[in-house]
């Protein structure tokens, strides 16, 4: 068993973690040291978006914060987990492997990308044991859904409630999503087993059809709402990671097999949303 300590415990894939393993440490927000020497790292903004509105964020959530953690982790017994995004491959990317090149494009992505270099070169200048997690799209049940946050969830609850739903380019594009609950299963497995300074793909490894996801969606909760085609906005068309899937090799080499397929999940989703 690990006793981790959890920075970023509370969020959304934190809080299913410490649900599914909860004999770990949530660090207090604020608190920059560790209360254990392995350590689970999920500070970070969530979206592209931020740029509109506050130019900083990204720097200072995805990379100050990381940086004053990582001052309170010489010791050379540490094992640095840092979760990462898919997003740092760049757009429209498939069966992307974790040594391919990454090409980001947003603020979010470029600093995620920018927090991989960061902790390896930490890492190797203090002979620091890491880890790197590159997460596909994560779905399942979350309290705080929002346009910007978990749009599948967003979506889910406008068909339900009847509304029209404007997909981009007609949602003819591909994600890779895996549940929740099967991200901290793999996240798990690969602090448990997985080899220490290599970076690994966390997805279902399978390329599904946005378009078709939502078409699914309305089928079953019998939603009367219209789906309708409209284009990129400019502003966001650089922004947007259209196709995206991950090559899961690494991962499935330590047994993993998901437990909640994209359709039961949705199955859930949709019922309680």
């Amino acid at each position: 068993m690990i006793n981790l300590s959890i920075f970023g415990g509370t969020g959304y894939i934190g809080s299913n973690y410490m649900r599914l393993y909860p004999n770990n440490f949530i660090i207090p927000r604020g608190q920059r040291h560790p209360d254990s020497r392995n350590i689970l790292y999920l500070i970070s903004t969530t979206t592209n978006q931020n740029v509109f509105n506050d130019l900083q964020i990204d720097i200072d959530v995805n990379l100050k914060i990381l940086t004053e953690v990582l001052s309170h982790c010489k010791r050379t017994d540490t094992v640095f987990n840092f979760v990462s995004s898919s997003f740092v491959y760049g757009n429209n990317v498939i069966d992307a492997q974790e040594g391919d090149p990454c090409n980001p494009t947003g603020f979010y992505s470029i600093t995620k990308r920018c927090a991989e270099s960061l902790v390896i070169s930490y890492c190797k200048t203090f002979g620091i044991e890491y880890r790197i997690f590159r997460i596909a799209n994560v779905f399942g049940i979350d309290p705080t859904v929002s346009k910007g946050k978990n749009v599948l969830g967003y979506l889910i609850r406008r068909l339900r409630n009847n509304e029209p739903i404007n997909l981009y380019d007609g949602g003819y594009y591909l994600k890779d999503y895996m549940h929740v609950e099967d991200v901290c299963r793999a996240l798990d497995t690969l602090m448990v087993f997985g080899e220490t300074n290599k970076i690994y793909n966390i997805g279902s490894g399978v390329s599904q059809s946005f378009k078709e996801i939502i078409e699914y969606c309305k089928e079953l909760v019998g939603s009367k709402s219209d789906i309708i085609d409209v284009p990129f906005p400019k502003d966001q068309e650089f922004l947007q990671i259209k196709n995206m899937t991950v090559n899961v090799d690494r991962l499935e080499s330590y047994g993993f097999v998901p437990r909640m397929l994209l359709d039961q999940g949705l199955d859930i989703m949709c019922d309680i949303y």
